[in-house]
């Protein structure tokens, strides 16, 4: 073979892999935008339907409780019918969710409707990373994965700007039901998508897995990725299903509480509460509607993806640890501080602009510290660490920690704001940052650079057959 033709097979292989991760990583964007929609319609929705607080926490929360049902029959979905089917069925989920929302008669629909949006969100929260985790070269993973949440990023930030431009009018129906559009890319996208090779080659179908791994490999590679998978497999014997309880033997229980531990910690440091509430964070700091709007799309969404670019860009030489570590002292800091422009009592008439500035810059630096570090790796490291066999259902298990974590922080959160006030409560999530600092540098390892195989073999304490180049 010519250097020519060489270079331009690696060309093909390199533009296969980057669409079909942009493509899967369209139901990140859905995750994203319905997530982040919220923020801006609970303004208008609270108008026109004289929501209570506790009425507000509901139709953020059943997002969350959908999203809970999602994860939990995501993995074992996937893992019977295939990555590809479940991404699918997210895509329909997610457009009929939307249109539920759009045309609401009354509160109780739009509860039904955050419900199936919730659905959709769960699916893609597990789905998307797994798929192109699976599909991905392992010195591209954690790039291509991590697009998956610099999509989330450009969703919530689409979902503010959008915000934004139905204010005016008050358009909230119109936020939510932009979304179909997104929706229907990610469905008829995923028809010219095969499925995960990995999935092939664990239901038995070798020479379709070596086909769809040769779309992304050089044969050599492909023979050595089938090899690495045929270890693992060995020393799996035969085992004919996969249930729950495989999740607590012996060499998986040390990835379940990683991925359980990282789940949890993403989410009661605050991330969503900055998220749905954001603009109601800066009303509280003496912002107008349509100000704390448009303020949160600019220190909340912009610097979201400015910096998960950034985490995209290092994150494979930087390895997934020290963007962690270094995030959270960042996170800490800024929650801190966001609590001491609360307790300072510099949110009246004479310090309006000041507390707004501050409360900004604090919310933008929390971000920034979150899109390098907990916001993409959790999502990586769920998709890299769980045993091929089980590894839908164990990343299953994750994200349901992961959305149960998120639906009791989006439930209490406007109920302890009013109770406690921004200081105790920001406090409290800069205390929870420090003590999600001390389990990652005692639990967490190193897993850029390393295959799949690679890695579940360290977890089972063997190895695999490997001729790579590090």
């Amino acid at each position: 073979m010519s250097a020519g033709s060489s270079s331009a097979g690696a060309a093909e292989r390199r533009r296969f892999v980057n669409l079909a991760a942009a493509i899967t990583a369209t139901g990140g964007l859905l995750f994203g935008y319905d997530t982040g929609v919220i923020s801006g319609a609970l303004l208008f929705i609270r108008q026109d339907f004289e929501l209570t607080s506790f009425l507000e926490g509901i139709i953020v929360s059943f997002l969350l409780v959908g999203a809970m049902v999602g994860a939990l029959s995501g993995g074992p979905l996937s893992d019977r019918i295939g990555r590809r089917p479940t991404t699918l069925i997210a895509a329909i989920i997610f457009g009929v969710g939307a249109m539920a929302v759009a045309f609401a008669p009354s509160v109780a629909f739009i509860v039904l409707g955050r419900f199936l949006l919730g659905l959709g969100v769960g699916l893609a929260s597990m789905i998307v990373p797994l798929y192109i985790a699976e599909i991905a070269p392992a010195d591209r993973r954690g790039a291509l994965v991590s697009l998956n949440q610099l999509m989330i990023t450009i969703g919530i930030l689409l979902s503010y700007i959008v915000g934004v431009l139905f204010t005016p009018i008050e358009g909230w129906r119109w936020m939510f039901g932009v979304a179909l559009i997104p929706a229907l890319i990610l469905g008829i996208g995923m028809f010219s998508l095969p499925e995960s090779p990995r999935w092939l080659f664990e239901h038995g179908r070798m020479d379709k897995a070596r086909q769809v791994l040769g779309r992304s490999r050089s044969p050599e590679e492909v023979d050595q990725e089938l090899q690495e998978m045929q270890d693992i497999k060995n020393q799996e014997g035969n085992q004919e299903r996969v249930s729950y309880a495989e999740l607590l033997a012996p060499f998986v229980r040390p990835a379940l509480i990683i991925g359980i531990g990282l789940a949890i910690f993403q989410q009661i440091t605050g991330i969503n509460t900055v998220i749905y509430y954001a603009p109601t964070i800066l009303q509280g700091v003496g912002f107008s509607e349509g100000g704390a709007i448009a303020a949160t799309a600019l220190g909340v969404g912009v610097v979201n993806v400015g910096f998960t670019i950034l985490a995209v860009r290092i994150i494979d030489r930087a390895g997934r640890r020290p963007l962690l570590l270094i995030g959270l002292v960042g996170m800490t800091i800024s929650l801190a501080l966001l609590g001491t422009v609360f307790a300072s009592g510099a949110t009246g008439d004479n310090s309006t602009v000041l507390s707004g500035v501050l409360a900004t810059v604090c919310l933008a630096v929390y971000i920034a510290s979150f899109a390098i570090s907990l916001g993409p790796v959790f999502w990586l490291m769920i998709s890299e660490i769980y045993p091929l066999r089980i590894r839908g259902t164990a990343m299953s298990v994750a994200s349901i920690a992961n959305w149960g974590s998120n639906f009791l922080v989006a439930l209490t959160f406007p109920v302890l704001l009013a109770a406690l006030g921004g200081a105790t409560l920001f406090w409290i999530f800069a205390f929870l940052g420090i003590v999600a600092w001390v389990f990652i540098y005692f639990r967490v390892p190193e897993t850029k650079n390393r295959s799949l195989e690679e890695i579940e073999a360290s977890f089972r304490g063997t190895t695999v057959s490997t001729g790579r180049v590090r």
